[in-house]
């Protein structure tokens, strides 16, 4: 739930900003020009969210707000760049696709006699083919910044 919650929220911010960024122009004879600035804005305003702050402080403005971090398994440690880079335009791509992938899993239902199979549909989220509910696309993993913390404190015990 604090994924969604997450996300949600991140894209709130993104298009709040990016709609703010180009409220200037919407009222001017440049107004047919705001549709494209705006997406261009939210773009430049999700990479960086998504991108350059998950690599400094591993979590968006809305995982921050969720408490929730973003990890590179096994090692629990920093995702680099261009996993982070790669993750964000997958993300894209699954929230475009995902009306498309429900329309498909209705559609062979109804030739299967109206049976959804397990895993049809894009019910789930975007977790990794193991069913993993906290993995990604990319293989990062989401997790609650106190278990971080945890489990850095169990290592740090084990290891003395």
């Amino acid at each position: 739930m604090r994924r969604h919650l997450a996300v949600a929220v991140d894209c709130y911010l993104s298009l709040l900003a990016a709609g703010l960024l180009t409220r200037p122009h919407a009222g001017t004879s440049e107004a047919g020009q705001a549709l494209p600035l705006l997406l261009a804005f939210a773009l430049v305003l999700s990479f960086a969210n998504q991108v350059l702050l998950t690599m400094a402080v591993r979590a968006s403005a809305g995982k921050l707000l969720m408490g929730v971090r973003v990890v590179e398994m096994p090692g629990v440690g920093r995702p680099g760049p261009g996993r982070l880079v790669r993750r964000w335009l997958l993300g894209l791509c699954w929230v475009g696709m995902r009306p498309w992938r429900r329309l498909r899993a209705l559609s062979a239902a109804a030739r299967n006699g109206g049976v959804l199979r397990g895993g049809e549909g894009g019910q789930g989220g975007p977790g990794g083919e193991d069913g993993d509910p906290h993995g990604d696309l990319a293989g990062l993993r989401q997790v609650r910044h106190a278990d971080l913390l945890a489990y850095r404190a169990a290592l740090a015990e084990r290891a003395a």
